[in-house]
């Protein structure tokens, strides 16, 4: 292994994610581009990183939280649309004309507001809000709709080069939940038509996200957000996908120590577990700061050796402790997979979100910025990503 601290440590690997991509486009009608969601440093992975491997993938669409998120891909020398999925301050208008940032407008009184306060013309999508119930425009029937989009485009400084809506629950398969989706497709469409018979098109107008891209393909959508399948996890991880995808992260920890305990022996804090026989305990170097969630305490699997070991006692901030009985020849210094591949057994964030009600998305995304990046493609590391030595 090169020079890094591994005390904890994430493994990326870039191999995985171009073929999740490729398998991606495969889905996608001729007339659908695909967009990559980089938001939340790549769901985990190094937005860097990630969205450098999408450019040179042909990819030239890509989504954030906010503008410094948007800032930052700019920096990178990523090229392409980059568009600010949520609500921008008007006070950063002159940012998003001097990065050509793409934002959403949220309301007429949000996109008066960045008019307002431009000093030239800012692209913007407008948000449709047809059933997700956080941002952008509600109204009950589609013509009412167009005529407050008509409003924005008047707007000086404004140029709406898009019009996009969000899927609730095209993750599910709750005959009531399909109907859901369907009209939210049929609105922002009708909204799309309506507009067209004023004489008016948008460039972009936009619906899917990766479960709609995946379920429901479509051409009347210019663009598919993708983000958490780009990364290998399934929208719901309970309904199957048309391909298996390859998680691109791995999350692994060493072990620091092992001891023989009696039977009887408390382990961790809140003496929520005594050894019920004579055991043979792992302590490994990762804890809740790391991102390895403390509710997992007791619940979940690390790997070791190519077999599966029991978390027990409390997770601690930095430490957790593992049920290595059974497996042989466990010694300091041994990595443990708390989610990957290790020889015939597997673990998947997706593993570790069912066991206390929550989704992969949160996992990953919640692996802290202590934890390095090691950079992989297939078996050879590309380089180390360590945040404590960056300004992210």
């Amino acid at each position: 292994m090169t020079n890094y601290f591994r005390r904890a440590y994430a493994e990326i690997h870039l191999d995985r994610a171009r073929r999740n991509i490729e398998k991606i486009k495969s889905l996608l009608p001729e007339k659908t581009k695909l967009m990559a969601v980089v938001k939340a440093n790549a769901y985990g992975h190094d937005d860097e990183t990630m969205s450098r491997l999408f450019n040179s993938m042909g990819i030239e669409h890509f989504a954030v939280s906010n503008i410094h998120e948007a800032e930052k891909l700019r920096s990178y020398g990523i090229k392409g649309d980059i568009l600010i999925l949520g609500y921008t301050s008007p006070e950063y208008a002159d940012e998003l004309s001097k990065y050509d940032i793409i934002n959403t407008a949220v309301s007429y009184d949000h996109a008066k507001a960045l008019s307002d306060a431009a000093k030239s013309d800012i692209k913007i999508h407008i948000k449709l809000d047809t059933g997700m119930g956080r941002i952008g425009l509600r109204n009950d029937t589609p013509q009412e709709t167009a005529d407050e989009v008509e409003r924005i485009m008047a707007l000086p400084n404004i140029k709406v080069e898009g019009m996009f809506t969000h899927f609730a629950v095209a993750d599910s398969d709750d005959e009531g939940d399909i109907a859901y989706t369907k009209s939210q497709r049929d609105f922002i469409i009708a909204v799309d038509d309506e507009l067209k018979s004023r004489g008016i098109n948008i460039k972009n107008v936009h619906f899917l996200n990766s479960a709609g891209g995946t379920y429901y393909p479509d051409d009347r959508s210019a663009l598919a957000r993708f983000g958490v399948m780009l990364y290998g996890l399934m929208p719901n991880s309970k309904k199957a996908l048309p391909f298996e995808l390859e998680p691109v992260m791995e999350l692994k920890a060493e072990v620091s120590y092992v001891k023989e305990v009696k039977k009887g022996s408390c382990i961790s804090y809140g003496r929520t577990f005594c050894a019920e026989r004579d055991m043979k305990i792992a302590t490994v170097t990762i804890g809740y700061a790391d991102g390895y969630s403390r509710l997992l305490s007791g619940k979940a699997y690390a790997l070791l050796n190519g077999k599966r070991a029991k978390v027990v006692g409390r997770v601690c901030m930095d430490q957790l402790m593992l049920d290595v009985s059974d497996i042989e020849n466990v010694k300091a210094g041994d990595i443990a997979t708390m989610f990957g591949i290790d020889g015939e057994e597997k673990l998947t964030a997706d593993d570790l979100a069912d066991l206390y009600g929550t989704i992969g998305y949160e996992i990953i995304c919640g692996i802290s910025m202590r934890v390095p990046r090691v950079i992989m493609d297939g078996d050879r590391i590309i380089h180390v990503i360590e945040y404590r030595h960056t300004e992210k």
